[in-house]
Parts: structure tokens; sequence; C-alpha cells
């Protein structure tokens, strides 16, 4: 990455527009970063990490006003960076979060940190994010790094390498971890020991059933199974149970099918006497039975004669039965047709009738004897007349329609007058409506127009609110923290004291250790003598090794738990004064602001969703407007048409209702009439259909007597009178009946029981005792029950073992991979996390780290050889970090070898100038490092912060030979430093000027 050009507006000590141009400076390759102390020396380097990442190195990061205190109120911190990359032109323009004044009233208002990621091409620069999450993404990706891999490999922060240089392991392995990302290592660690417990509580899981079910073998067998058996011995020992008990089963099933055969033949010998002696009393009691049905037998035959005559005396019944029904049938009829005629008396013809007697006196009236004749003439006479009337019924209904029509346009006339009396009102009154609607529209769009700014102000208070309650927090905490804190100083000094006791305690008391060690005839480990005559006492009362172990176990965890607590104290203060700087006053003087806000915003956003309604309603307004006035026109016109077609109407109307007049006569209405007429010609009809059905029953009536009379005399009756005593009722018939089939049921039985070969044989056969031969079943169904629990008690220990073999070897089976799998698995996992068989005791990821310190130290030594003369080597060292027992986590020591004298030095040895140049190549190397591990990204600008006065005429040659190798290959090199000698090495210069009013910078070829 090369920059090109930095524009720095209100930020940091930069209150105007400063730039700077580092494609000249970069011409020079080397230049000087100088100015006076608190000129924004740094502040550059800030400014170039805050374009790409949206933050500041080191410390200050946490710092969260950058906007410049001397630029005014209105200006906005902004920082433009232009940069080029593998062949690529990007642009950030960034500005920080800040206070801006507000557009209304006093005060200021929370400005939201903004940032445009621009990329240049033949068409101009194009966007390519303006989302602060996504540029964040794009920068990492297009630079290979983040932030505090760049800050390590472009901005070498001179303070932060010699921290580095003299820190011990555990501080070290810290920010090699954030540098070179090892969490997939440790990642690795701890999936493999969650892989190993997880493994172990399978395997064990699947142990424990094996056993179980072992157990349950030896159960179920009744035995003990065999102690400290090892699981292929165990599974032997189930299946020489299982077979043994089947020896048995076999045994078992052999006797239980001898004792089923005997109990078989026992009760079939009960069985056959018990059957005999119940046919022997079935024959007895079938020879009573005999007895008595040949002692029935005259009865019955008297019983089957009257049967016999009742059968034939039903087959006259239906006879007699039609006979009735016929005879009734012409009463009926006559009945009828005499009621028919009289009906027929108070007709009145609607036209004269024709004579139809032909008798000297014409006899057609309506009397009784009036022929049929003359009722036919009458019904052709009603029925012309129906038809005639029913040719006027489009007439009437003619009228019908006219009426109701004249009615409609009267109605309709009056709604239209209605209508056109509303349509003016409307027309007077709504102009006046649509003004005052109009008024509320411009009304609430003007409060629409500040919805946003009085969002803001929601948004602003809230925040405020939230920050002065975090503020409000992080107080009390910190009073806890800071009380916490004091607990872990008094806790840690106690531990120290301990320690410090124990340790004296042990020096006083080591003579009676050793002498606690010595035995007789053994050489003393001090003088040599086998013989001890006074050796020291009170070795019981000295502290162990493991005394002084664990109290310094527990001194360490207590500074461990100081130092952490001391941290947290640091980091709440810190968060704290922000917070105090930032929000003032009281959370429910805040809580009252933000109520005021939300209550305005929320008048902003009435007149908001307003504005939609009363737009609205005023177009609304204005076609209901127009609509009236055309409704009051349409109106008039239909109230003229309807009451010309009522003229006309009620004209046609006059003509039809006097034709009716005519033709209904003195009935109330033509229907009337016609249906007048219709009852009397269905008077008429009902005269003629009772002739015809009079004629019909008395031809039937005769038929019916003929059929009778030949019914009797066939079935061989005397007269009507026998054959009406030969019926019985259907009571005494059915049970006479049921007497006579019983009779022949039973003889028939009793016939086929004595003719049966089995009661032949039965009779004749000799007795047997009954009881004898069920006590002899009985007996053998006992034995045989005892036989089958035996059987059952056998079958099912057998098949639960067989069953409990099979599935012991499924779990021996399910088991061996589950424990090869956590062997394989728990091996893997010590030896990653440093646990033997790992010879080095050392964690993955502490390997990791310690490889690339190597890298780091051999690329440090390659400048660190020149730049001392070749005096000074840095050498890594199996150094273990606080608390790390077993070196899991060690192996980032650092230490320093002076060929001058041969021997290693700690780092803090050296003096002022001698680290500098050892922290400058440590840097140096770490940058090749880091680079290398972000994938060979290229960085052609880098910065050197400060450190050079320390050094003298010679060694500050050095540094610059070795600063002047960096230039090679187009690489460009930024000195920060106020060192006056530097200002005559380093012509090329980016100089600062300190003014009460802000920084400048200037450009000096």
């Amino acid at each position: 990455m090369r920059l090109r050009h930095l524009r720095v507006s209100a930020f940091g000590p930069f209150a105007a527009t400063e730039e700077v141009d580092f494609t000249a400076l970069a011409d020079a390759g080397l230049f000087l970063i100088q100015g006076p102390t608190g000129a924004g020396k740094t502040s550059v380097l800030d400014a170039v990490c805050f374009a790409l990442f949206g933050t500041v190195p080191g410390p200050r990061r946490n710092v969260r006003n950058l906007r410049s205190d001397h630029a005014a109120p209105g200006a906005e911190p902004k920082v433009v960076l232009e940069y080029a990359i593998a062949g690529r032109t990007f642009r950030l323009t960034r500005s920080p979060e800040w206070q801006r004044p507000k557009q209304r009233g006093t005060g200021t208002t929370r400005q939201q940190a903004s940032v445009i990621f621009e990329e240049h091409s033949a068409e101009g620069w194009r966007a390519l994010s303006t989302r602060i999450d996504e540029t964040a993404h794009q920068v990492e990706k297009t630079l290979g790094m983040n932030v505090a891999q760049f800050s390590q490999v472009a901005l070498l922060p001179q303070g932060d390498f010699a921290a580095f240089l003299r820190a011990g392991a555990e501080e070290r392995r810290k920010v090699l971890e954030k540098l070179f990302a090892t969490e997939i290592y440790a990642a690795v660690e701890k999936r493999l020991a969650e892989e190993r417990a997880r493994t172990h509580r399978e395997a064990d899981a699947l142990l424990a059933e094996f056993t179980t079910t072992a157990r349950l073998v030896a159960e179920v067998a009744a035995v003990e199974p065999p102690e400290d058996a090892a699981e292929d011995a165990l599974l032997e020992w189930a299946d020489e149970l299982a077979a043994g008990h089947a020896v048995r089963l076999r045994g078992a099933e052999e006797a239980l099918e001898a004792s089923r055969a005997a109990v078989q033949a026992a009760q079939r010998a009960a069985a056959d006497a018990v059957e005999l002696n119940r046919l022997k009393g079935e024959h007895a009691e079938a020879v009573r039975r005999r007895a008595e049905l040949d002692g029935r037998a005259p009865g019955i035959a008297l019983l089957r004669e009257r049967l016999a005559a009742a059968e034939r005396a039903e087959r006259v019944r239906p006879y007699g039965s039609a006979l009735r029904g016929r005879r009734q049938d012409a009463e009926n009829a006559e009945r009828q047709a005499a009621e028919a005629r009289r009906a027929l008396s108070a007709l009145v013809p609607p036209a004269p009738l024709p004579c139809v007697c032909a008798e000297a006196e014409c006899r057609c009236g309506w009397s009784a004897e009036a022929s049929a004749e003359t009722v036919g003439a009458a019904r052709r006479v009603w029925q012309d007349e129906i038809a005639r009337l029913d040719g006027l019924r489009g007439r009437e209904l003619r009228l019908s329609e006219v009426t109701r029509e004249v009615a409609e346009l009267r109605e309709r006339a009056e709604r239209q007058s209605r209508e056109e009396e509303r349509a003016r009102q409307d027309a007077e009154r709504l102009p006046a409506l649509i003004e005052a609607d109009r008024r509320a529209l411009e009304t609430a769009r003007i409060g629409a127009s500040q919805v946003e700014s009085a969002r803001k102000a929601g948004d602003d208070a809230a925040r405020a609110v939230e920050d002065a309650r975090r503020r409000d927090k992080l107080k009390r905490d910190l009073a806890k923290a800071e009380e916490a804190h004091r607990a872990a100083v008094d806790r840690a000094q106690e531990a120290t004291d301990a320690l410090q006791t124990i340790r004296g305690a042990r020096l006083a008391g080591m003579a009676a250790l050793l002498a606690a060690g010595l035995r007789d005839g053994e050489p003393c480990q001090v003088c040599g003598s086998a013989e001890h005559p006074a050796p020291a006492v009170g070795a019981a009362e000295v502290p162990t090794d493991a005394d002084e172990e664990r109290a310094g176990a527990v001194q360490e965890s207590c500074q461990r738990v100081r130092e952490e607590a001391a941290g947290r104290c640091e980091g709440i203060r810190a968060e704290y004064d922000v917070l105090a700087g930032l929000v003032e006053g009281t959370v429910e003087a805040l809580m009252d602001a933000l109520a005021a806000a939300q209550d305005t915003l929320r008048a902003r956003l009435a007149d908001a969703g307003r504005v939609e309604e009363l737009d609205q309603r005023v177009r609304e307004g204005e076609r209901l407007l127009e609509q009236a006035r055309e409704a009051q026109g349409a109106a008039g016109r239909a109230v003229a048409e309807a009451t010309a077609s009522v003229q006309a109407l009620t004209e046609e109307a006059g003509g039809l209702r006097a034709e009716l007049e005519v033709a209904r006569g003195t009935d109330a209405s033509l229907n009337a009439r016609i249906s007048r007429l219709t009852s009397e010609a269905a008077l008429l009809d009902a005269a003629v259909a009772a002739d015809a059905r009079t004629e019909t029953a008395s031809r039937e009536l005769a038929q019916a007597e003929t059929a009778f009379d030949a019914a009797w005399r066939e079935q061989g009756f005397a007269s009507v009178e026998d054959a009406r005593q030969a019926l019985l009722p259907e009571p005494e018939r059915a049970a006479a009946t049921a007497e006579v089939r019983g009779f022949d049921d039973a003889e028939a039985a009793v016939r086929a029981r004595l003719e049966s070969p089995e009661l032949r044989a039965a009779a004749v056969a000799e007795d047997i005792d009954a009881d004898k031969a069920r006590t002899a079943a009985a007996e053998a169904e006992e034995a045989h029950t005892a036989l089958v629990s035996a059987h059952d008690a056998a079958r099912r220990v057998s098949g639960r073992l067989a069953e409990l073999a099979g599935v012991l070897r499924e779990r021996h089976a399910a088991w061996l991979p589950a424990h090869a799998a956590y062997t394989t698995t728990a091996r893997l996992a010590y030896l990653v996390n440093g646990q033997p068989p790992n010879p080095m005791q050392m964690r993955l990821s502490a390997y990791v780290l310690s490889a690339r310190l190597d890298q780091v130290v051999a690329a440090a030594n390659a400048r660190l050889s020149t730049m001392s003369q070749s005096r000074y080597l840095l050498h890594r060292t199996d150094e273990r970090a606080a608390g790390d027992t077993k070196r899991a986590g060690g192996g980032l020591g650092l230490r320093v070898i002076d060929s001058w004298t041969g021997q290693e030095r700690d780092p803090a040895t050296l003096s002022g100038g001698e680290s500098f140049v050892t922290s400058l190549a440590l840097a140096l190397g770490l940058a090749d490092v880091v680079t290398a591990e972000a994938g060979g990204a290229e960085i052609n600008t880098l910065f050197i912060d400060e450190g050079f006065g320390t050094l003298d005429e010679d060694t500050l040659d050095e540094v610059m030979n070795v600063l002047d190798s960096l230039r090679g290959g187009g690489r460009s090199v930024g000195v920060v430093s106020h060192v006056a000698e530097l200002r005559t090495r380093i012509p090329t210069q980016l100089r600062l000027t300190k003014t009460r009013h802000g920084s400048r910078l200037s450009t000096t070829p």
C-alpha cells in the first residue's frame, strides 16, 4: 500500500483544513515529520489510521472526541485519505461522531459518524460503500490486515516496542495473539479437550451398560459373577451359563411331554365314564316320554279335524269380505250422487241453457232428476264463460301496471324534489368547509416538514438519557470495583506475608529438615558421616516444599486477582470520565427533556399523518361540490319528466277500468268472477263423476254376490251359516296349530332318540364308576401342572440368558470403538494441550506463537547486528508465563546476547539508546513477519515514531543506514522526531507549527 494524499479538517490539533502530499514525500524515500512537542506529529499517523479503520492506534483509541477544540463551532471534523494498492486507487472520507450546534435554538446535538469509500476508475470516483461496517470489511480485505496488524507494520511505535521488549512472557503472549490470530489453535485445543471428555463419557456409559448387563446375567442365573474378569472373559462366562440352562430346558421339555400324554389318557377315561352314565339316563327319559305321548294321541286327532274345517272356512272368508266392501261402495256412491245434485240447485247460469229433455213439459231444471245430458250442457256453458273472462286478464294486469307506474312516478317526482333541495343546500354549505380544510392542510404540511428535526432531537435526548444512566451505573460500578480492588490488595498482601513467613520458617528449620531425612548407617548429605550422634529436632514444625508451593500458588492467584481488579477499575474509570464529560445533568432532568422531545415528535408525526387525510378531504370536498351542482340540475329535469308521464298513464287507466267493470258484473273483480265460475264448474264435474261411480258400484256389487255363493258351496259347506260356524278366531287357531305341531315334534324327537345307536349301546353296556375316574384324572393334572411350572421357569431363565448373552456381545461390540475413539482422542488432546506424551509440555497455541517469535527474532537480528555493530543479538527462551507450572504456555521469553561478554542479558539492563536500537530492530522484524502472515501485503509507506534522541552519533549513523535500506523497492519511510540533528540528515520534511488557534502543516522539499 502506498499513501498518496491526506486532508484533515477540524481533527485533533488541526483547526483548519491541512493537506499532506505523500506522493511528493515518497520521491525522497526518507522524510522527517518534525515539530515542537504537542504540535501533532503523532496526530498525522492517527489521521491515517482513522481514515483506514475508523479508530486511532494505541491508548488513544478509547478517546471519543476526535474533533479539534480549536475549530469553529460548526466546522465538521473530517479526514480524507487517498491510497493505492495492487494497481487500484481508493479514497476514504471519514467523519467521527461529534457535537454540532443545533439548527434552531441553543445547545448542541450529536452528529453520527459517517464514511464514504470510493475507487477511482476511468469514469472518475465511484462509491463502493457508505456503511461503516461494510467499509471496514472491504478495507481489511484490500489491505489484507486489520488495525492491530497495520499499527505494527506501517506505524512503528517505539514506546510500545520497548515495552514489548521488556515485557514478561504473558504480556508478550497477549500482543502476539492479537497480531497472529492464533484463536484457531486455541479453538483446536478446546475442541479436542471437549471431544476427549465427550468420548470418555460415551465410553464410560457404554462400559457401564456392559457391566450392568453382566450383573443382570448373574442375577438371572442366580450365581455370582467372576471377580476382576476382563470383558472377553465375561462374554465366555455368559455363553457357558446360557448353554447349561439350554440343556436343563431340554430335559424339562421331555418330562413335560410324557406327563401331557398321561393326563390326556386319564381325562379321556373320566370323560367316557361320565358320558356313558349320561346316555343311560337319557334312554330312560326317552322311554318315559314315549308313553306319555301315546296317551295324548286321541285328543290331538280331534284337534286336527277342527283345524281342517277352519282352514276351509278361511278360504271362503275373502269372498265375504269383498261382498261387504262392494255393498258399502254402492251405498256411498248413491249418497255422493244425491249430494252432488243437491249442490247444483243454487247455480245461476251465466247464459240460457238449451232444452234437452224432449218432453211436452220441460224438465231441464236443477232438480235431483236432471239428466246427465242437462248437466253436461251446463258444464259447457260455464267453461265458455270462463274462457272468455280469461282473455280479459291481460287488461286487468295492464291496469295494475299502469296504477303502479303512476304511483312510482309520483314517488320518484317527490324523491327528486327532495334530492334537488338537498343538492341546493350542499352547494351552499360545501365552499366554507373546503376553505377550512385548506387552511388545516397548510398547517399540517408545515408541521410535517419539522418531523426529521423533531426525531433527531428525540434521538439526541434518548442517547443523553442512556449515557446518563450508563454514567450513573458506572459510578456505582466504580465504587464497587474500587472496594473490590482494596480487598484484593489486602488479600494479596496477606498472601505475600504468609509466603514470606513460610520461607523464613523453612530457612530457620533447614537443619531439622535435613535431620529428619537421616537414617542409621546411611551417610549424611552434608558431612558424609554414617553416624548421627546429635541430629537437630523440630522438623515436624518446619513447612514443607508442598506448603511453600501452595502458599506461592495462593500468592500468585491473589496477585492476578489484584491486577485484574486494578485493570477493571481503570477501565470503568476511563469510561466514566468520558461519559461524565459528555453528559451533564441528572437522569430525571434528561428524562423530562426526552419526554418533551417525544411530545414534540408525536405532534409533528400527527401533523405528518394528517397531511394526506386533509389533502384527500379537500379534493373530496371539491368533488362533492361539483356533484351537488350537477345533481341539482339533474333532479329538476327528472321532476318535469315524471309529471308528464303521470298525466299520460292516468288517461290510459280510466279506459281500462271502464272495460273491466262491465266484464266482472256483480262480482268484486274479474278474478273473483272467474274463481266463482270455476268453483261452480267443479260442482258440475263432481255431479257427472258421482253418476259414473254409482253405475260402476252397482255392477261390481252384483259380481261380488255371485262369487261368494260359489265359494261356500265349493268348500263343501251346506249353508253360509255352516261356513261361518267353522271359522276359528286367530288366537285359538294359532294355539291349536302350535299344540299339534308341538306334539308332532316331540313324537319325532323321541322316536329318533330311541332309534339312535349310541342310546341302544348305552342301554346294554355295563355301569362304570365316574367319580373314581375323575379322581385319577385330577391327580394326573396336578402332577402335570407342577411340571409345567418347572418347565416355564426353565424356559424363562434359558431364554433370558440367551437374550442377555446376545445383548452383552452387542454392548461389548458398541464399547470397543468408543473406547478406541476415546484412547485416540485423549492422546491427541493431551498432546495439543501440553500434557504427556507431549515431550515439550507446551500447548499448540504456545508452540505456534513461539515459532512466530522465532521468525520475528530472526528478522530483527538481521538489522540489530548492523545497528549494534555486531554486538547484540536477540534470543528466545523458554521462560514460563506466570502460573504456567508445566510450560504449557511458555517459550515466549526474550534475552539479549552480548557478544562482547558472551553472556545473556535481560533486556531491562540495556541503556536508553541500546533499548531504542533493539526495539527498532524488533519492531521492523515483527513488521516483516506480520506482513508475510497477512499474505505478503505490500506496504510502501512506513512510519517510525520517536526514540532517536537516545542515540549517540555512531549508533545514529548505523540506524540511518538501516532506514536507508528500508527504502529499497520504492518504499518511503517517515521518521517522527523532534531531534535537531535529524533535520540536517533528512532534508525532506513535513513540518508542524503549533499556534494558539491550532497546528498547521507544511512541506519542505
